[in-house]
């Protein structure tokens, strides 16, 4: 028998011969598998029955704080506004557009719209992803791919929009990318391969031609991206692995032409390629880190093709303190978005003007350009967030640096943001190194050890910026402090702090989210009998690594769809993503990089200790972290532990990587995470 246990208990698994005593769980859809999974899902629903009213009223709690029907801001775009609508009781929002007022405002004629697309309708109550939302140049089609099971492999579908005649493109294992030709006939799509990595571009004439391959990437680390550049005249092919790229540009006038590169991949050579005005010229803009690591930006003119790298001029220089993460471009300014001190910063060069950095009233913010409109536009968008301050969406006037906000996420209900102390604190790690932690605490409890939910994810230079949630108004109102732990791995700090927890230095991660843990502790926030850690995909490792070296620091844990098993993933070249990720990890079958992923992998190192109590989710359809990983590392964490903690799996039997897809659904997931904590700290 594959594992013992009723409802009530815990279930068992039984261990297999072999090395791996765990590894029948990777057998796919078999019914020991699919016994032991429904199972834990069935001991996972009794241990939180008596959670059952908290649920619906944290449930009921947060949807009451959203408004439920709402416009989103319309995007002028030729002669259009283009937007969303969400709808009380609808999953998802729908997609119109209306005629741009002669105005030029936007207000929305909602007697002229045209609804678009109705996910609502598509979803038809199962899972549901919109890949691409890509309307024609013309405006007169609108592109958009599906995937319908939580797998990331996309149908692909074609809408004429003066008839809603509707074609669904006869091609498979799609990336769901779809980039258009100026012609407004010509589509980019991409193909996954058996890894799940896109490897080939096609191009398809919406004449009935056969589709045809255009390129293809036979380097099982690189993943291809095609997109169109800002002036809307170019087309780029980005190649890229985890530490090296390579861009190819088209003319997108002349979409039946072959693509042209505009430098060669060299190991370590990152660079990303746009295309704009400079002082009225077209020109291109290169950012690349060949002169340091933390990149900086080349221009050259456009004479009619791509440039070669000799050809590139230096526009703004490499800093060793300022990382340039970005570049937005607009016909009459050049946007960068800039990394500092751990913040986002936003440096705006307009044509003929001296260049000028954006303003903003918080210590600890999340900002990002969200939203540049049509190329020949004089103001971008920015979305704009702190722990404390709901989302806002401002209007920057490029030229003169004004600022207005054009809307703030609503909050229904009572919520007042100075009822809420953000602060930015800095923990010492065991080398010295100072990690920046950002927290939020309803003021009334500041003075005082208080329940803390510490979060963390330190990989792929990924930057944990500081967000609004209306959910976390649920722990943060029960007095449940919330941090951010920004430790190495992330790109908070730049690339040398992303370098400085990757490969032969990923303990860093690790030994930053303690020291985060302890600084807390030392000054008096927090204690290791009210503190709860949380994370994902690579948090989950973090967290798992983290409860084996030091359990006795957390009450309690969340693990979402973990990637726990990262030794035998890692081993294993079949699986999709684990060849493009031996730039994050290393490659196991060299024996220095085999030794040192089993010293922190959390599958390997669990062992017979006590574990505070955990709550593992993982997603069956998930392709990015395998649905085992959680399943094998729970069986063997229920087999070692030496406590009576809850130890919890929910694997979503009909999810991916995200969970859930419709927002109500997402909604009782948190509802679930939040009751555990809540449960697990006596707050209950």
């Amino acid at each position: 028998m594959p594992l013992s246990a009723n409802a009530t208990s815990a279930p068992i698994a039984h261990k297999a011969e072999g090395s791996d005593p765990y590894a029948w769980l990777q057998e796919r859809d078999t019914d020991a598998v699919l016994d032991y999974l429904k199972a834990e899902n069935s001991y996972q629903e009794s241990a939180l029955a008596d959670q059952a009213a908290l649920r619906e009223t944290l449930f009921q709690e947060i949807k009451g704080r959203i408004l439920e029907t709402d416009l989103s801001l319309p995007s002028p775009w030729g002669p259009y506004l283009y937007y969303t609508r969400t709808t009380a009781g609808d999953e998802y929002a729908r997609h119109y557009r209306c005629p741009r007022p002669a105005d030029d405002s936007l207000s929305v004629d909602e007697s002229a719209e045209q609804l678009l697309l109705d996910p609502n309708e598509l979803a038809g109550g199962g899972f549901f992803s919109l890949g691409a939302f890509s309307i024609s140049p013309d405006h007169q089609r609108l592109a958009y791919s599906l995937d319908t099971t939580g797998e990331e492999v996309y149908t692909l579908f074609v809408k004429e929009l003066s008839n809603g005649k509707l074609s669904e493109l006869a091609f498979e294992d799609c990336d769901g990318s779809m980039t258009w030709a100026n012609d407004s006939l010509t589509l980019f799509f991409g193909e996954l391969d058996d890894t799940h990595r896109p490897h080939k571009l096609y191009r398809y004439r919406l004449d009935g031609t056969a589709a045809e391959e255009v390129f293809h990437e036979p380097d099982g680390r690189f993943f291809l991206h095609c997109y169109r550049a800002s002036s809307e005249r170019q087309l780029l092919l980005s190649l890229g692995s985890k530490t090296t790229s390579e861009v190819w540009a088209l003319d997108a006038s002349r979409p039946q032409e072959a693509f042209a590169c505009l430098a060669p991949r060299v190991e370590d050579h990152e660079y990303d390629v746009d295309h704009g005005l400079l002082d009225g010229q077209w020109t291109w803009f290169i950012r690349s880190n060949r002169d340091g690591i933390n990149y900086a930006l080349y221009q050259a003119p456009d004479q009619g093709q791509a440039p070669e790298e000799a050809d590139w001029q230096l526009l703004i220089p490499h800093s060793d303190t300022v990382m340039l993460d970005g570049l937005s471009l607009n016909a009459g300014a050049m946007t960068l978005s800039l990394r500092e001190g751990g913040l986002p910063i936003i440096e705006v060069h307009p044509d003929g003007l001296p260049a000028y950095r954006v303003q903003l009233p918080d210590a600890a913010y999340s900002l990002h350009v969200q939203n540049t409109l049509e190329f020949v536009s004089d103001r971008i968008r920015l979305r704009y967030e702190a722990l404390n301050r709901p989302a806002q969406v401002r209007q920057l006037i490029l030229a003169s640096g004004a600022q207005s906000v054009l809307k703030e996420t609503p909050v229904l209900g009572v919520f007042d943001p100075e009822a809420y102390v953000s602060q930015r604190l800095w923990a010492s790690a065991a080398d010295g190194t100072q990690v920046p932690i950002s927290l939020v605490i309803k003021r009334e409890a500041l003075g005082q050890p208080t329940p803390l939910y510490l979060y963390g994810y330190g990989a792929y230079g990924e930057s944990l910026d500081p967000w609004f949630s209306h959910a976390r108004l649920s722990l943060l109102d029960r007095g449940v402090a919330f941090a951010i732990a920004h430790v190495r791995g992330g790109g908070e700090l730049g690339e040398a702090w992303y370098r400085a927890g990757k490969q032969e230095h990923k303990q860093n991660t690790f030994s930053d989210f303690i020291a985060c843990a302890e600084h807390l502790i030392a000054q008096g926030l927090t204690s290791p009998e009210q503190l709860v850690i949380s994370g994902g995909s690579a948090g989950g490792l973090l967290i798992g690594a983290v409860l084996n070296q030091r359990p006795e620091l957390f009450k309690a844990a969340i693990a979402e769809v973990p990637f726990v098993d990262v030794l035998n993933t890692m081993l294993d070249p079949e699986l999709p993503l684990t060849v493009t990720e031996y730039d994050e990890w290393g490659n196991p079958e060299e024996p220095e990089v085999f030794d040192r992923i089993k010293a922190y992998a959390p599958y390997e190192n669990v062992r017979a200790q006590a574990y505070p109590a955990t709550l593992v989710i993982a997603g069956y359809n998930d392709s990015r972290v395998q649905y085992w990983e959680a399943a094998k590392w729970v069986a063997k964490l229920r087999a070692s532990k030496t406590d009576d903690n809850l130890l919890l799996l929910k694997t979503e039997l009909g999810a991916g990587h995200g969970g859930m897809s419709g927002r109500y659904q997402g909604l009782r997931d948190v509802a679930l995470e939040y009751a555990f904590v809540l449960k697990i700290l006596g707050l209950a």
